[in-house]
């Protein structure tokens, strides 16, 4: 028996309250989706009653379509907006469709089509629904019988983009390399002008460091928040154990990453790492003072998201006149092509790396040159920027030393855009 025909699309067209978003599947009478037909018919549940797509009364479209709301029918003036312009919008979507050559006129007695169709309660504009429905209509099939997107399209996307009705854009690590701001002196009022001095950059990260967690505790991480809202912000816990809580209490926070220090137990960190990712965030593990980093790494039945190599300031500061990458600094940062020879097997699907590597101590503009060609994809940098008298200019000086843009991203995908372009997995 042949496999069942069955196809998934959708479109968001428009703005405010009459807006469209159209999702639906088409597929044989044969397979699910007539059975899924016929049951939207048979047993409508309240408030979400299906009503056939037809262009006007007594006239159905074909393939024959069947419309369910989204959004709870609790009025008559609901109901007219999807019996009215909504179902006639849909109707002549498929119906153009299928004159166009987009759904191919051989299928139209073996296909059916189910849509789901969001109605804002706050929707007046009868003209805007019908136009929105329609578009969304067509472009939800086209998309679904092309295929679309591309795995690629999503790899490329899904990092960048910022969903138009969630409002809030998470950030992730997606475009190495990245400059982090170690936030470690323990002065609130100070740290956040630091903060608010920074430019805008998608490369910025921003630390709050031990010292400054210890003294504020982890709630100031919110208060960090409420300057940048949309900054990759990193907890430095520098924890030893009992990790699940300490993620825990720093994710409430509103943190993106937690660090945990390479001297824990192998059974410690792996909860530790574990913690952060069923929570969606970044686990950091800094080898600070661990004497052979390569086999503690590999000793972890958890994988990090980030591994730092570390020089303590201590250390540095003992070195006198030492601004410069000195042979245990530059042996140090040797690391970085073993450990992520180390996890060369985990790629991802995209081709990118699944652990990322950091390095930190004594970072500024001519040493940051050094790190960069080992392959490190994180700088953290402390004092250079954070005690500078003009905190901007100091980034810049950083941040021109990175390959690629500096600033804001323009190249973020918006909601509506079916570019085709990434037809592979490149990463710019």
């Amino acid at each position: 028996m042949p496999k069942p025909e069955y196809y998934v699309g959708e479109a968001l067209v428009g703005e405010g309250a009459d807006l469209a978003h159209i999702d639906l599947v088409i597929g044989s009478k044969n397979g699910p989706i007539g059975i899924s037909f016929a049951n939207a018919i048979g047993s409508p549940s309240k408030g979400h009653g299906g009503l056939l797509a037809g262009i006007r009364p007594n006239l159905l479209t074909r393939p024959y379509a069947i419309i369910v709301p989204k959004v709870t029918v609790a009025k008559m003036e609901d109901a007219s907006k999807i019996f009215g312009p909504a179902q006639a919008a849909v109707a002549k979507g498929i119906a153009d469709a299928v004159e166009e050559g987009i759904i191919p006129m051989n299928k139209i007695d073996d296909w059916l089509i189910i849509a789901t169709v969001y109605i804002h309660p706050d929707a007046k504009d009868y003209r805007k629904i019908y136009q929105y429905n329609y578009g969304a209509t067509k472009l939800a099939i086209q998309r679904a019988l092309r295929g679309y997107p591309p795995i690629e399209k999503i790899f490329y996307d899904k990092d960048r983009a910022k969903h138009p009705v969630a409002g809030i854009r998470v950030p992730r690590l997606w475009r190495p390399p990245y400059i982090q701001v170690a936030l470690d002196h323990p002065a609130l009022e100070k740290q956040m002008k630091v903060v608010n001095q920074l430019p805008k950059s998608d490369r910025i990260l921003l630390e709050v460091g031990t010292p400054f967690l210890k003294k504020y505790g982890v709630e100031s991480i919110k208060k960090i928040r409420e300057l940048a809202k949309d900054k990759f912000i990193v907890a430095d816990l520098k924890t030893l154990d009992v990790g699940k809580l300490e993620v825990d209490f720093a994710f409430d926070a509103t943190a993106d990453g937690v660090v945990a220090s390479g001297l824990a137990s192998t059974a410690s960190l792996d909860k530790f790492i574990m913690e952060a990712q069923r929570l969606g965030i970044h686990a950091f593990v800094d080898t600070m003072e661990v004497p052979n980093p390569i086999e503690k790494l590999g000793s972890l039945m958890q994988t990090p998201d980030v591994v730092i190599i570390h020089r303590a300031i201590d250390v540095e500061q003992s070195i006198e006149g030492d601004k410069s990458p000195d042979s245990a600094q530059k042996a140090r940062w040797g690391l970085v092509p073993k450990i992520k020879e180390l996890y060369t097997g985990q790629r991802k699907a995209s081709g990118r790396d699944r652990v990322l590597v950091a390095v930190a101590g004594g970072i500024e503009p001519s040493t940051a040159v050094y790190a960069l060609e080992q392959g490190a994809d994180i700088l953290i940098v402390g004092r250079f920027i954070a005690s500078a008298k003009d905190v901007e200019f100091a980034m810049r000086r950083m941040l021109s030393v990175l390959p690629g843009y500096q600033d804001i991203n323009l190249k973020r995908i918006h909601s509506e855009d079916d570019d085709e372009s990434v037809k592979k997995a490149t990463w710019d």
